[in-house]
């Protein structure tokens, strides 16, 4: 019994159960309306070709110059000829084909207009044309008819076949479907092979020749796979790094704490900053493995995001003034990783308010890429040495406490976002920063 079990979740179901029930629809809406049409088609039909006859038989009359009683007397030998039936009525006197005929349409003989009209009587189902005439002044009416019974018979059969066959195409154009469906899909099973190699590591990245509805899914999938990779790197490249940075001073500090000389102001003072160095160290690789790149999927609110920075560094420099510019649009959501936003606008306030004297400036602009500028009224940089802003553990002012690492670190932020810092003096006085993101680039 679970191998009849139906998927309801199956794509290949649901494309089949939507593509059967409009083939289904289709077919049975085409099906009642060819029933109809067809009747009225005959109906008209057979209507057009009474009126035909009715009008050359009331010009035979006419042309035959014949009296009321010749009339009535040729009329079981001539309108015979034309139809199945016929009632005519010149003045008072009335003849007929059938005696049956006279008195089942004497009713609408009484009217003077001309009409199709279909008469019902048991299982008979007449359709008969009236034609008002008029002859040597005498009006007359003549009623020709045929019984449309037979006819319906015949049309009932014939929208029953069609019937046949529009069931037996119906049930081809389900094979039909199944095979298009079947085949529509191949390329989803080759995805999910290619899904289950990766998970075994049997394949680094998917290769398919897909449908284009599919580019997007499988450049994603790709890019997430980078993103993967790159990460993992990245962190063997933090955990090497600092082994490496951190194994001479936690050795000095062990040597230290393990010898017999007492430990004096200055030898602790060395030692504090030995650990200084190594608390540097960790922040530094641990604010960098906190990337998360531009395809991490996550979107930061610039007002939002930029407002809580400015409040915090306003809290932390209670002696300077930071002033915040805001675009236009400043609900407006971009596409970088709110930490990695907070870590950007962070490095270049903190750095900011440690140098400024009163001042410090930042003004977000937003259009196809978002632009940072920092200014502050401080020392500033030489001209000659701004080149060397950003190199990792470069400090050109050794008056501030710090390590380096902040401008190093936001070089590397810009590096994957693929923007751009621009050092230069500022018109306050002290350092201008210009940070720019295509924001473009940045969408996943």
């Amino acid at each position: 019994m679970s191998s009849l079990r139906i998927d309801r979740r199956s794509l290949r179901i649901r494309l089949l159960a939507w593509l059967s029930g409009i083939a289904l629809v289709v077919a049975g809406m085409t099906w009642l309306l060819h029933g109809i049409l067809l009747e009225d088609l005959a109906r008209d039909f057979l209507g057009a070709r009474l009126e035909r006859e009715a009008d050359h038989a009331v010009e035979q009359l006419r042309y035959d110059h014949l009296s009321t009683a010749a009339v009535l007397n040729s009329a079981s030998r001539g309108f015979q000829v034309f139809h199945h039936l016929y009632v005519l009525r010149i003045g008072d006197e009335t003849s007929a084909s059938d005696p049956h005929w006279q008195a089942m349409l004497t009713s609408i003989l009484d009217e003077s207009d001309e009409a199709l009209v279909e008469v019902r009587e048991g299982q008979q189902h007449l359709l008969v044309y009236r034609r008002p005439f008029s002859i040597e002044g005498e009006g007359g009416v003549l009623l020709i008819g045929e019984d449309f019974s037979q006819v319906e018979a015949g049309l009932h059969r014939l929208h029953w076949w069609v019937g046949g066959i529009a069931t037996t195409l119906l049930v081809l154009l389900v094979a039909l479907n199944l095979l298009a469906v079947n085949r529509g899909l191949v390329p989803l099973s080759r995805l999910r092979d290619q899904l289950g190699e990766l998970r075994t590591g049997e394949r680094e990245r998917l290769s398919l020749d897909v449908p284009s509805e599919l580019d997007s899914l499988v450049v994603q999938l790709n890019r997430f796979m980078d993103e993967i990779d790159t990460r993992l790197q990245r962190s063997r490249d933090s955990v090497a790094n600092l082994s490496h940075a951190l194994k001479t001073p936690l050795a000095a500090v062990t040597q230290i704490l393990r010898g017999s000389r007492p430990i004096d102001a200055t030898r602790r003072q060395r030692l504090v900053a030995r650990l200084e160095e190594v608390h540097a160290q960790l922040d530094a690789e641990l604010r960098h493995s906190r990337i998360a790149g531009p395809h991490a999927g996550r979107m930061s609110e610039l007002s939002r995001d930029g407002s809580r920075l400015v409040e915090m560094f306003r809290a932390l420099y209670p002696d300077k003034r930071f002033h915040l510019s805001l675009p236009d649009q400043p609900d407006q959501r971009i596409p970088v990783e709110s930490q990695d936003l907070s870590e950007i606008l962070g490095i270049v306030l903190d750095n900011a308010g440690k140098w400024a004297t009163r001042e410090v400036h930042c003004r977000l602009c937003l259009d196809d890429r978002l632009t940072l500028v920092v200014d502050d009224d401080g020392p500033g940089v030489p001209e000659a040495e701004l080149p060397l802003l950003g190199q990792r553990g470069r400090r050109l002012d050794e008056g501030r406490p710090g390590y380096g690492l902040g401008l190093s670190i936001l070089d590397q932020l810009l590096t994957r976002y693929a923007g751009r810092v621009r050092y230069s003096l500022s018109p306050l006085g002290g350092l201008r920063v210009e940070i720019t993101v295509p924001i473009d680039e940045c969408v996943p």
